[in-house]
């Protein structure tokens, strides 16, 4: 049987345990050539929890600065790490009332405009389309992707903004805005199954949600669809995005399932840049430079990308008939098997925020890529 299950947690050994108010050494390990900057890592929280006697705690590095930690809906301790290739970095815990921390991974629901679920983190802020959406008859169903170029949180505030200062989501008014266009397509990274011609199965928006985590460094959202492969079939998607990253990890299972299917992430390919892509199937990455809605009006690229493990193939599908400015799709193509998920990356980035150009996004995706092939390992003593 073949499994998709990956991701980038990390391996917890409790060398002795603790007592509440003691101090506990957290060693995180690099064995890798790739130097790790804040890169968010996680570990099983209840050992912690049973070290600290379930009181509260700091979390300090090496050079005894607090930083942040969050606590997520599946009992993960996480935190940002930095350490150099081949090397280990050594932080703290110790018994006291942490510092209120800046909210850097966050979303919410919108239902005045039309159901939107909108989320974000200091680089990128990305949205599903709602059951309103559906119902009015619009055709969007692929990810949408919103640029920013300001670390701090600022969706809540574009929807206040569009609805009660009369500020348009689609103008820049100094930190981003919507300009990536998705309409019947699979937009900036959503995986849908293939029939048995090879042609995709458009997904419908999402009918209900749960959102599980909600900062500080981590969101996550539970997406629930009605699949249009049948009545039958139902469609889980839990995503999540983390602090400084410019992906999303995405688990998707199908209920219902009777048979293996074949399924496939997709980027949209529109006119404006039709040869703008770059496909790396032994990292099993697919890129593209999006020139935006309206490329002449200085709106810079947004840089789409997915990252997938050890997909079949990588390819551009063409659209048969060209519908608005798409022209086709980049595919990652792999088997799906009943009562099995599949998990992958995507998300972008924007050359008028973090990320400069097409050369600094590849490396980017490839580099993301062995950071899941060489994930860090964590000690707690």
């Amino acid at each position: 049987m073949k499994y998709f299950i990956f991701s980038l947690s990390l391996t917890l050994t409790v060398i002795a345990a603790g007592c509440s108010g003691s101090r506990h050494s957290i060693t995180v390990e690099n064995s890798s050539d790739i130097t790790r900057v804040n890169e968010i890592v996680e570990t099983d929280f209840s050992a912690i929890d049973d070290l600290m006697g379930g009181g509260q705690f700091i979390m300090l590095d090496s050079a005894h600065n607090e930083i942040t930690y969050q606590i997520t809906y599946d009992g993960k301790l996480l935190f940002p790490a930095s350490v150099a290739p081949h090397s280990v970095a050594v932080y703290h815990i110790v018994a006291g009332e942490p510092s209120v921390a800046d909210t850097i991974a966050c979303g919410g629901f919108y239902p005045a405009r039309k159901d939107d679920m909108t989320w974000e983190n200091d680089r990128s802020a990305f949205r599903a389309y709602g059951p309103a959406l559906q119902q009015s008859g619009e055709r969007a169903f692929g990810y949408d992707i919103w640029t920013k170029s300001v670390a701090h949180p600022v969706v809540a505030r574009r929807y206040d903004d569009a609805f009660n200062n009369g500020k348009s989501f689609h103008d820049d008014h100094g930190d981003g805005m919507d300009v990536y266009t998705v309409g019947p397509t699979l937009g900036g990274g959503t995986a849908a199954l293939l029939d048995s011609l090879g042609d995709i199965v458009l997904p419908y928006c999402f009918s209900s949600y749960e959102i599980l985590d909600n900062g500080p460094l981590r969101f996550t959202v539970r997406l629930q669809y009605e699949s249009s492969v049948g009545p039958e079939v139902t469609e889980t998607r839990t995503i999540s995005l983390d602090a400084g990253e410019f992906l999303n990890r995405t688990t998707v299972c199908f209920n219902g399932l009777t048979h293996s299917m074949e399924i496939a992430p997709g980027i949209v390919v529109h006119r404006q840049n039709p040869e703008g892509y770059s496909i790396m199937k032994p990292e099993g990455v697919m890129a593209y430079a999006d020139l935006t809605d309206n490329m002449s009006a200085g709106n810079g690229v947004i840089y789409v990308g997915v990252v997938t493990i050890d997909p079949d193939s990588i390819y551009l599908q063409p659209l048969e008939t060209e519908d608005g400015d798409a022209v086709g799709h980049l595919l990652a193509r792999s088997t799906y098997n009943p009562d099995d998920c599949y998990t992958y990356y995507w998300g972008s980035g924007w050359s008028k925020g973090s990320m400069p150009d097409w050369t600094a996004w590849k490396d980017y995706l490839a580099t993301f890529r062995s950071r899941i092939d060489n994930p860090l390992k964590i000690t707690v003593e």
